[in-house]
């Protein structure tokens, strides 16, 4: 089993402290998610044909041309890569681990690199795969810079795929809008309702591309991929502008204050306004051992282990209260006071 943020069980079942004593910021899923309405009476008897009204609304709010609903960005990263004959794929590292075991469970030959490497190796691959922004660092890499990745891979039968399931509080440097390009056929731009929306458990992304491109996706995905409820609470959240708007001033400040509160305690860091991550070199040599210090005290943080081309670190979600963060501060003054 691949690592993910989440696994708050197995804090319970290693430490032995109850769930609810936990706090969990092993993912970047916005703390303060959207508030699910009623649902309409026939939600759970019909089946769920993929609406009109939904389909206009994730266009508009990824101001992408054309769009396929899926079951979670994670459906689309188990598919893509059933969807090509054999390749050479590149993943950046380090990056949400799905990605390159995916490509690999499908027989595809995966090769991992630094995220700032990444275009020394771009005419050494038939697909590159990214995060932008990046999962867990944060980096990302102009818009611009990255059309002309897509079109070079393109011009060989190749593809660009984008994750931007970390991209709604930064929409300027989203590629949603360029997918529908004949020059750009091969770009596929995945994008989640789960970290934004705080809506994990609805189960729900949309995958940007070329028209073709998604009759090919939608047809090994089969039918009815998204379930009634979720395409109703998403029709809602996705046209919800005002919603939209405070989140994102409100994240703004919470990553601000969470970016503060590590380098108060020496620890210089980088991410997103759901999530920063701290280097391993930050934490001369006791990586490990700072993310066991965290569990000992109920925080559970996402520990990404080294490996070759793989810089390893920690990654510390947004918490979800006042009386979590001032236990993260007293936490980290602590780490800091005993040296």
């Amino acid at each position: 089993m691949l690592e993910h943020g989440g696994n708050l069980r197995d804090a319970v079942a290693r430490y032995g402290r109850p769930l609810a004593d936990w706090i969990d910021l092993s993912t970047g899923i916005n703390p303060d998610f959207y508030p699910v309405p009623a649902l309409s009476s026939n939600a759970w008897h019909r089946l769920p044909e993929i609406s009109d009204a939904l389909n206009a609304a994730a266009a508009a709010y990824y101001q992408a041309p054309v769009l396929l609903a899926v079951a979670g960005s994670q459906a689309a990263i188990q598919a893509l890569p059933r969807l090509r004959a054999a390749s050479r794929v590149v993943v950046s590292a380090p990056s949400y681990a799905e990605h390159a075991h995916q490509w690999r469970q499908a027989g595809h030959q995966v090769s991992e690199c630094p995220f700032s490497e990444l275009v020394q190796h771009l005419d050494e691959c038939d697909v590159m795969v990214i995060c932008q922004p990046n999962n867990p660092t944060g980096a990302w890499i102009a818009p611009a810079e990255l059309l002309q990745w897509a079109q070079r891979l393109h011009q060989r039968g190749g593809w660009l795929i984008v994750d931007e399931a970390f991209g709604d509080t930064l929409p300027e440097i989203s590629l949603a809008a360029h997918t529908a390009h004949a020059q750009h056929a091969g770009l596929i731009v995945l994008r989640s309702v789960g970290k934004f929306f705080g809506l994990a458990g609805l189960r729900l992304g949309f995958v940007a591309a070329a028209p073709d491109l998604l009759t090919r996706l939608a047809d090994w995905l089969g039918p009815w991929a998204v379930s009634g409820p979720a395409q109703e609470v998403a029709l809602r959240a996705l046209s919800d502008l005002d919603w939209q708007q405070q989140t994102r001033a409100r994240l703004q400040l919470h990553g601000q204050r969470l970016r503060e509160l590590l380098q108060a305690q020496h620890l210089p860091s980088s991410g997103t306004d759901l999530f920063q991550w701290v280097a391993a070199q930050d934490l001369q040599g006791r990586t490990e051992a700072f993310w066991e210090w965290l569990a000992q005290r109920g925080i559970w943080t996402r520990y990404f282990a080294p490996g070759p081309q793989r810089p390893h670190g920690i990654r510390f979600g947004l918490p979800a209260s006042e009386a979590a963060w001032q236990r993260l501060e007293l936490a980290l003054q602590e780490w800091t006071i005993q040296g």
